[in-house]
């Protein structure tokens, strides 16, 4: 059996890095990941260790990454006591495909993106004929 998710997308919230009890550094985030047909779709993120460092070091809202990891589900109740189930990928390994100047230029130019395509829609009928 295989659990592998592997994510293009824009960081969509502000990045922080947090500490558990045992001072293992992490970073819980959402990626904005355009669906194929339409509308956007916000993925929560965990990253850990090294990763999570560098991520918030060199990277922020706004920037293009890859993100390749597991789909963790959590079961849980609410308040009320509800049944609640929530997903999240968890990172093992995070590119960046821009950087940290880029994501915070407002000059909204794509010159220099070489990813700016994966967000265009794909008309899958045209690959299938």
């Amino acid at each position: 059996m295989l659990n592998r998710a592997i994510l293009v997308g824009r960081i969509s919230t502000d990045l922080e890095l947090k500490y558990t009890n045992n001072n293992k550094s992490y970073c819980r985030f959402n990626l904005a990941v355009n669906r194929i047909n339409e509308g956007t779709d916000f993925i929560t993120i965990v990253v850990w260790n090294k990763q999570a460092d560098n991520l918030v070091q060199y990277q922020n809202k706004g920037s293009l990454i890859l993100v390749e990891g597991a789909i963790s589900v959590n079961n849980y109740q609410d308040q009320n006591g509800n049944n609640k189930t929530s997903f999240e990928i968890m990172a093992h390994n995070v590119q960046f495909l821009g950087n940290k100047s880029k994501a915070t230029d407002n000059s909204n130019t794509n010159d220099n993106d070489p990813y700016e395509e994966m967000s265009e829609e794909i008309d899958l009928d045209d690959i299938l004929d």
